[in-house]
């Protein structure tokens, strides 16, 4: 009786172990694939950046439950729409980031911080787009996420470095 309790508790165990290893596997192989679409982004021509975003897509959806991917998305999408605010599928990769950051909202892992620091950006973008129009209509919805940004997460290094570039951005607005 011992002995059949005992090789179900090391069969037990043995499926956990695997079921361990599989799940560390999947996670450093996602982690590669996307190192390896960030690691194109040497040269971010419009071209570069639009392939890495499809890349990141890819990825997500093979691992639709992992938030990196949906925030390396987010992120790469709105770095391409504020270095290129008028190219012809900016609209479209702006959408793609506003979607991604709403399935993250929705995600019960997500950081809060990543998730305000995103939306800043994604506000910010819009103001970069049109500053005239977009300006004052958008100004302070980036400065209150990137401050609660700061404030859920203080060691938030892009929200830190986002917020000081709107800063300046502001005033070389304002000084001329």
């Amino acid at each position: 009786m011992t002995s059949r309790i005992f090789k179900n508790r090391l069969v037990a165990v043995a499926l956990f172990c695997m079921a361990m290893a599989t799940a560390n596997a999947q996670e450093s192989s996602m982690n590669e694939l996307m190192a390896k679409s960030l690691g194109k982004l040497t040269q971010p021509t419009p071209e570069a950046c639009l392939n890495c975003i499809a890349e990141l897509k890819r990825i997500d959806a093979m691992f639709p439950d992992s938030i990196q991917p949906k925030y390396q998305m987010a992120l790469q999408c709105l770095s391409f729409s504020v270095t290129n605010p008028h190219h012809e599928q900016t609209e479209n990769v702006m959408m793609e980031a506003q979607q991604t950051i709403a399935q993250m909202e929705k995600m019960k892992n997500a950081d809060p911080s990543d998730i305000c620091t995103l939306t800043g950006f994604l506000y910010m973008v819009r103001i970069v787009q049109d500053p005239a129009k977009n300006g004052q209509r958008y100004y302070l919805d980036v400065m209150q996420n990137y401050e609660k940004a700061l404030k859920i997460n203080p060691n938030n290094h892009l929200a830190r470095q986002l917020q000081e570039k709107f800063f300046e951005g502001m005033q070389q607005a304002v000084g001329k």
